[in-house]
């Protein structure tokens, strides 16, 4: 596994008997989002004091050039100076920056990087798939519930979507059994099939492209007849299934109060899902929870979620509006706490 790298300042030392408790972040630059979270350790969680989140597209255009192009890479920038701009203010004293898929396959990737260092002055960390998965595993922990015994976790993202199997452990613990990145998330699809329409038959198309490179995982694991015995919990986190809560739950706008940690009946989500790729662009963009930001890239995301399904037909899925950010938070928190009992030993 690779390690977590963190930036600290001189509020990283131990802190004074009776001060407050420093302030960390974490940014999750990913294939279409740009996301920010500063927090303060509590117990053995965290209070988030401060949020952001900016959709950039920076994998634009990567599946054809295997490059990032001038304009995502500049709209990424800035949404990176906001960022710099919310930690400074907030005095964080321990962050970490981790990017994933699109800075991956881009063969610009380290150069991106290097601008990134010198426009925001922050040193972004390009991680694996198997960290990516490990830390949305991290974050999503909490929602993870007895009688439960297992758990399949899955990330749709914009360049690809981690599934993980994993084994629940006592005190909230969690153990990766297996994981699989499968090459697939809504930006690289809808520039190949378009924003989605069952019509045309792009949508089954959609599902049909998936469900190939998941089939080997199900072959040599059969979750699916396990899934009956009622002892794996079913939970995704990503902009997908938060999006299909809230259009779901028919939310006015937007909120994650609602939506995190919700369960949705598994067959409806599909439901919905169908829905949504009967309808063309503008009039998904009309939905609050939707907007003319994922209006296209919604449906792609509805896909590799079918895909899942018809392998998993799970009969409830529980929805996390958390993830990578979450997980960077509490292996740095762990970090600094074994720092500590070190010190006190």
């Amino acid at each position: 596994m690779d390690s977590p790298v963190a930036r600290q300042g001189p509020a990283g030392a131990a802190a004074a008997p009776g001060a407050p408790a420093p302030v960390f972040a974490a940014i999750d630059l990913g294939t279409n989002n740009c996301r920010l979270l500063i927090a303060r350790p509590l117990r053995e969680n965290f209070r988030v004091i401060e949020a952001f989140s900016r959709i950039v597209r920076l994998g634009e255009g990567l599946s054809a050039s295997g490059r990032l192009s001038e304009a995502a890479m500049a709209r990424t920038i800035e949404a990176l100076k906001i960022c710099s701009e919310k930690m400074a203010r907030r005095n964080v004293a321990i962050a970490r920056a981790v990017a994933t898929e699109a800075c991956r396959r881009a063969a610009n990737g380290a150069e991106f990087l290097h601008e990134v260092k010198t426009a925001t002055g922050i040193d972004l960390d390009i991680i694996s798939t198997q960290e990516e998965a490990r830390l949305a595993l991290a974050g999503c922990a909490p929602l993870l519930e007895p009688p439960h015994r297992q758990a399949i976790v899955f990330d749709i993202g914009g360049g690809s979507t981690e599934i993980l199997w994993a084994r629940l452990l006592s005190g909230g613990r969690t153990e990766v059994i297996d994981w699989i990145s499968l090459p697939f998330g809504v930006v690289n699809l809808t520039e190949r099939f378009g924003p989605g329409d069952s019509h045309s038959g792009s949508y089954g198309q959609m599902i049909d492209m998936v469900a190939e490179a998941l089939q080997p995982f199900e072959t040599k694991h059969e979750l699916g007849p396990q899934l009956k015995t009622g002892f794996i919990q079913v939970l995704g986190t990503s902009g997908t299934v938060t999006t299909l809560a809230g259009v779901h739950l028919n939310l006015p706008r937007y909120e994650r109060r609602h939506v995190d940690g919700c369960w949705l009946e598994f067959p409806t989500v599909i439901e919905q899902s169908r829905r949504l790729a009967s309808l063309s662009v503008p009039d998904r963009a009309l939905h609050p929870c939707i907007g003319e930001e994922r209006a296209d890239l919604v449906v792609a995301g509805c896909a590799i979620l079918e895909a899942l399904y018809r392998f998993w037909p799970a009969t409830r899925l529980r929805v996390a509006d958390r993830g990578v950010r979450e997980g960077v938070l509490v292996e740095l928190m762990r970090q600094r706490r074994r720092q500590q009992h070190g010190r006190r030993s």
